[in-house]
């Protein structure tokens, strides 16, 4: 009898990632859910009920505040547990689950969110940290030997799922994979459209650096347009003495007042380069336009001239252009609504079905390289010891 499990890289966050990770257990209902660690407080109350089993890696102390200090131990975690009984195995992959150990026979299909991207883009995520010269050596030893290690275990993946079209370029380009895109889902009916919109532009995000929220603040604030920053990081302090008196922070809100502030916003502002991003959607579902980056997932969601406009260059000029084009625009909330519709739950858990079940019927360890591909071949434990 067939036994699957659902394996995601973590759950110390209640973000993006981890809401696209519940619809993918919904998807599995009958699977077990493994996880490194979790922070309770921070799951969600299905997939609280459903339950997560965890590693040793959850005994560190005071996970919900150092869990980031504690990325060196993710990939060791995720290498000790025993899937030994499962013929099925479905990642959610954004850094180091597809590196569990595949019982032999068994299948492997990975939802990959991006290749781990502190380690294949690491200027991205790293370049605007001051770390000093030491600091920056170091991270640049460890990154080269984890690429080494991410090979190894993408080249242990039997199916790749990307969850955009620059994820699938990016497997491709990483790993020398070929995959299928199914894009992640939003709960529309979750959101609600209004006939009032006020005076006011809208950040969702957490409050990291290389989401590039300090564009927002400055090109806002060189407007003169008010700005409401939802979410709450450790970025936070570096932007409010960028911000004037036009910004306004208001941290973490329910879910209830975020789809009021977002129905009622003159636009979303997406700053960042995201692997997907869901907050554009969550934005058009609301009937509101995108100002967004043109790069990474937006290319997926926001559709110039029907729900948003797009920036060109992460700077603050080209920023600020893009919302003066987005002000002279005409919108349809009608016609945005009705294009988050085909980002349904609904359409996910169709796509996302026969995907499994097509993989599931196909011979595991067939995998196939891409052309120009060199996978390495070092396995975690002679990384480490070597």
């Amino acid at each position: 009898m067939s036994k699957t499990v659902f394996v995601h890289d973590n759950f110390v966050q209640a973000g993006g990632g981890e809401r696209v990770a519940e619809e993918l257990a919904r998807c599995l209902p009958d699977a077990d859910i493994v996880s490194t660690v979790v922070v309770e407080e921070r799951l969600s109350p299905y997939v609280k009920q459903r339950g997560v089993t965890t590693t040793w890696l959850q005994q560190f102390p005071a996970m919900k505040r150092f869990y980031r200090h504690y990325f060196l131990f993710y990939p060791f975690a995720a290498r000790s547990l025993d899937l030994s009984k499962y013929d099925k195995i479905v990642s959610s992959c954004y850094g180091f689950a597809k590196m569990i150990r595949k019982p032999q026979g068994a299948v492997h299909i990975c939802y990959c969110h991006t290749p781990t991207r502190w380690i294949w883009r690491a200027e991205d995520y790293f370049g605007r940290e001051n770390f000093g010269r030491t600091t920056r050596s170091l991270l640049n030893a460890l990154i080269s030997r984890m690429k080494k290690l991410d090979l190894d275990a993408a080249d242990q993946v039997d199916f790749f799922i990307a969850n955009s079209q620059v994820v699938k370029e990016r497997i491709r380009k990483y790993y020398g994979r070929d995959s299928i895109v199914i894009y992640p889902p939003i709960q529309v009916n979750r959101f609600e459209t209004s006939d009032e919109v006020e005076d006011y532009y809208l950040v969702l995000s957490r409050l990291v650096a290389y989401k590039r929220i300090e564009l927002a603040v400055q090109a806002c604030e060189r407007l003169g347009r008010k700005l409401k920053i939802v979410g709450q990081g450790p970025d936070r302090k570096r932007l409010e003495q960028l911000a004037g008196k036009n910004t306004e922070f208001l941290g973490r809100l329910s879910d209830a007042e975020t789809t009021r502030l977002l129905s009622r916003c003159r636009a979303l502002i997406f700053p960042g380069e995201e692997d997907f991003g869901l907050t554009p959607l969550e934005a058009s579902a609301s009937g509101r336009p995108v100002v967004a980056y043109g790069g990474g997932g937006a290319l997926d969601t926001v559709i110039p001239g029907l729900n948003g406009v797009h920036f060109s260059e992460p700077t603050v000029d080209s920023l600020a252009g893009a919302i003066e084009r987005m002000e002279e625009g005409s919108w349809d909330s009608a016609a945005i609504r009705q294009h988050a519709e085909k980002f349904s739950v609904e359409s996910f858990a169709r796509q996302f079905n026969a995907a499994v079940q097509n993989f599931s019927g196909r011979k595991a360890g067939g995998a196939e390289h891409v052309p120009g591909h060199a996978a390495g071949a070092l396995s975690l434990e002679s990384a480490v010891r070597s």
